[in-house]
């Protein structure tokens, strides 16, 4: 028997932000503090060589502000910097 008296009852993984009990419906490879984080493993893929986190999209989308704003922002770059989007 299930509980339907709680239509809003969450299912599903946490969103890994620290301090947020929200449900983590979007998958990223950036950690909570905005990093790639190796598995360890050996990879033949981008999907297996980076761990996943899941992320509320309030969260999420501040993360990727923060990479974005890290990548845009030119003050030791130049034109032949790559992107880690590019990876």
């Amino acid at each position: 028997m299930t509980d339907e008296s709680n239509p809003e009852q969450k299912t599903g993984p946490r969103c890994d932000y620290p301090g947020c009990e929200d449900l983590g419906e979007i998958v990223s490879r950036l950690s909570p503090e905005g990093y790639l984080v190796a598995t360890g493993k050996k990879a033949y893929s981008f999907r297996e060589a980076y761990r996943r986190f899941h992320y509320c999209q309030d969260h999420h989308s501040e993360l990727m502000s923060g990479v974005w704003s890290r990548i845009t922002f030119d003050s030791d770059k130049d034109d032949d910097h790559v992107a880690p989007t590019a990876i």
